[in-house]
């Protein structure tokens, strides 16, 4: 039902005769009556119009008449008496909004205000925040020069020369006490993440008293550095007479002839075996030309039972003075022997060897090889030096007593991190070494430990002004390192499936100061140019150091495993007394004792030492920073080309295997000029082809690794003296992997 009510002027114009009708209205009224009354009745509490539109009433012609719903009354009577009073009155009721309606625009309402409040003042807390906490400023270009020199600058010989002192002296403590106080001072520098990582291996250490060596046909008894067995001189240097042995050696008394074999080469062995038999005889054997693990294994492949070491004069600089000192040697090809292949953790299958050679092996000096052949006085010319060599017609018997303990100890590696901002999952390791229960190694670690140290400092001074590399540095000080690279293999071992794919380089820092007459770099090939120019851009004055003397030799200490294990290209930069001898090769690894005092007698000012770092600095930044790796294709193609030609000669007709170095060297060529020139120019340069171009980068030298090589011998064939294998398809296809 629907009722509405004519306005009075549009009832005037409406021209209707019915309208002014006085009955008409009186019916109109008693309709009013009618329908108000009905709606008091239950059930239309909550009646609803439905006639809420408006209606044209008759024949009305007006299309603007405003019609509007009317609500019902509390009380019909008050209504009609304000008609009756009111004639022209017009009534505007309209229906109020819904109650839910309305709640929900007074809850719009509140969050819009509550969110309009918050917003303003959170403007306010960040504008006052912004003026009191300023920004960092912006750091500079990553891979600019001036920010290797503002870091550089800040390593100085001084710094290193206390750092030095100062871990001399807790050089006599544990290696774990040692390796806490490393991580206590790279920690009190800056360094956000440094780890302590322990591991339980298998050691060989000297015995309660010393080896001896004794001729039966005088009778008289020697200890290895050529002094008598007397107390007096056993409690004069007991130290280093009881470190002067082959670690892993066999242990008991052999008493056989002495057979002189030179550097055991297979000629010299060879024409030995042509003259005598030489089962169970002890072998005099000189250090050098090739590694001691490839010649201990020649001679106990040819049945000889123990093995005298010497080096020879001749060999060695002439500013050293080592000829009546003997060393140590370790005869472990890398890692804890009781796990070989696999990490020394908790739960890991153990194998306990006593040794890992069949032969009794000590170490001499050159002064008690000189009694054992018997070498007259007026022999020694001295205007030339004069090789060692028994006599062919004298007779030797001598004993042999050696005596060591294995024996289980926890050694540490202290790992840092310093996390790159553009590239945080590769990696570029600088690596030292520190004291291992007190070997005959001596403080030559300090050495390594000191630089490694002030370099940090330099670098965390520049971190904590917001500069940070692009890719992750990871400073290494390992634990075991004269025992075979044990700390380096287990943590490598440990962790070598991240290593494999994240490792972009090795920089060493093993023994960086041996001598001070020449600055010896060494680099494997793709790494050539860059340790060449790094040469040149920082070289400090009075030291000697030459422009692009770089050698590709095997490098000795813990760069070991990631060279020929991972594949990874490696570098170190060291001041050595360097022999142009041939035999002097693969003389670093007798471990003779350096005392501290022999430490700053060679670089008194520690000037060699800076060099050393910021030379070591300086390539660590540039690998780490540069958008493209600096690595050279070319030169690991030349190598091979170069070795292939050394070895092959004129012996055997290898034109085919030529032909195809020929053709890698053409496609390294190729790769230079089509993909790193362009990748160089930052215009051209292109986020996702830079990240691919690394990638192959990094995984050159890891084409050229032979799945087995001879005991010593790297099984990267990119590095000299070595027999080359042939993988040169692997790289050329790994080259044109970026080939669109």
């Amino acid at each position: 039902m629907a009722y509405h009510k004519v306005n009075a002027d549009q009832r005037a114009q409406g021209h209707s005769p019915y309208l002014d009708n006085d009955d008409l209205q009186a019916t109109a009224l008693e309709l009013e009556w009618d329908m108000e009354k009905e709606l008091e009745e239950p059930g239309f509490d909550h009646f609803r119009l439905d006639g809420a539109v408006q209606h044209h009433l008759g024949n009305s012609q007006s299309p603007d008449l405003d019609l509007e719903p009317i609500q019902p009354s509390a009380s019909p009577k008050g209504r009609f008496q304000r008609l009756q009073e009111d004639p022209d009155y017009i009534s505007h009721y309209t229906r109020q909004a819904p109650k839910n309606n309305r709640c929900n625009f007074f809850q719009i309402l509140k969050v819009f205000c509550t969110a309009l409040i918050v917003f303003i003042f959170g403007i306010v807390i960040g504008y006052y925040s912004g003026k009191k906490c300023p920004s960092p400023p912006a750091s500079p270009e990553p891979n600019n020069p001036h920010t290797y020199l503002e870091i550089l600058k800040e390593i100085k010989a001084e710094n290193i020369q206390q750092i030095y002192r100062d871990l001399l002296q807790f050089s006599r403590e544990d290696d774990v006490d040692t390796a806490m106080k490393i991580l206590v001072q790279w920690t009190s520098y800056g360094l956000e993440d440094v780890q302590l990582v322990n591991y339980s291996v298998l050691l060989d250490l000297p015995g309660s008293s010393s080896n001896t060596i004794t001729l039966k046909n005088s009778g008289e008894c020697f200890y290895p550095d050529g002094q008598q067995c007397n107390r007096g001189t056993k409690t004069l240097h007991s130290q280093d007479l009881l470190n002067s042995y082959a670690a892993y050696s066999a242990k008991g008394t052999l008493e056989a002839e002495l057979v002189d074999i030179q550097y055991g080469t297979i000629e010299d062995l060879i024409r030995i075996q042509a003259i005598t038999n030489v089962t169970k005889k002890i072998a005099l054997l000189k250090l050098g030309q090739s590694p001691l693990l490839y010649k201990l294994s020649l001679l106990e492949d040819a049945g000889f039972g123990g093995v005298l070491l010497y080096v020879d004069p001749c060999d060695l600089p002439k500013t050293t003075d080592l000829a009546d000192k003997a060393f140590m040697v370790s005869l472990n090809s890398g890692g804890d022997p009781s796990t070989p292949g696999y990490a020394s953790i908790d739960g890991s299958y153990r194998q306990h060897r006593l040794n890992l050679t069949t032969l009794l092996v000590q170490p001499i000096s050159a002064v008690l090889a000189k009694k054992l052949i018997s070498v007259p006085e007026n022999s020694v010319r001295k205007d030339r030096c004069v090789p060692l060599q028994l006599p062919s017609t004298e007779k030797k018997i001598i004993s042999l007593n050696i005596q060591s303990v294995t024996t289980y100890r926890t050694i540490s590696n202290v790992i840092g991190y310093l996390k790159g901002t553009v590239f945080p999952d590769r990696y570029v390791l600088i690596g030292s070494h520190h004291s291992s229960l007190n070997t005959s190694s001596g403080q030559e670690w300090a050495s390594s430990t000191a630089i490694i140290t002030a370099f940090i400092q330099a670098l965390m001074l520049k971190v904590k002004r917001g500069w940070r590399p692009d890719r992750t540095i990871v400073f290494c000080s390992w634990g075991g390192t004269s025992f075979g690279n044990i700390g380096s293999y287990e943590w490598a071992e440990d962790l070598k499936r991240v290593l494999q794919r994240n490792v972009v380089a090795y920089v060493s820092l093993h023994n960086p100061v041996r001598g001070n007459s020449t600055l010896h770099p060494i680099a494997s090939p793709s790494l050539q140019q860059l340790t060449a120019e790094s040469q040149s851009f920082n070289c400090v004055e009075k030291t000697k150091c030459p422009g692009s003397n770089v050698s590709s030799v095997q490098i000795q200490g813990d760069s070991d495993y990631f060279i020929n294990h991972l594949g990874v290209p490696a570098m170190q930069f060291s001041y050595e007394d360097i022999n142009k001898s041939e035999n002097s090769s693969f003389l670093s690894e007798a471990l003779f004792p350096v005392h501290a005092t022999k430490t700053e007698e060679l670089d008194p000012s520690f000037k060699l030492h800076e060099t050393i770092a910021k030379l070591t600095g300086q390539v660590t930044l540039q690998i780490a920073n540069e958008p493209v790796l600096p690595f050279n294709a070319l030169d690991i193609a030349l190598e091979v080309q170069n070795s292939l030609k050394v070895f092959i000669g004129d012996k055997v007709d290898a034109s085919q295997l030529l032909a195809v170095a020929s053709q890698l060297r053409d496609t390294a060529e190729l790769f230079q000029s089509d993909e790193m020139r362009p990748a160089n120019d930052p215009k051209e340069r292109a986020p996702i082809r830079v990240r691919m171009l690394n990638d192959v980068l990094q995984s050159l030298e890891k084409s050229f690794l032979v799945q087995q090589a001879p005991p010593g011998l790297y099984r990267c064939i990119t590095k000299r003296r070595e027999r080359p294998a042939v993988l040169l398809f692997p790289l050329q296809s790994s080259l044109w992997k970026t080939k669109p």
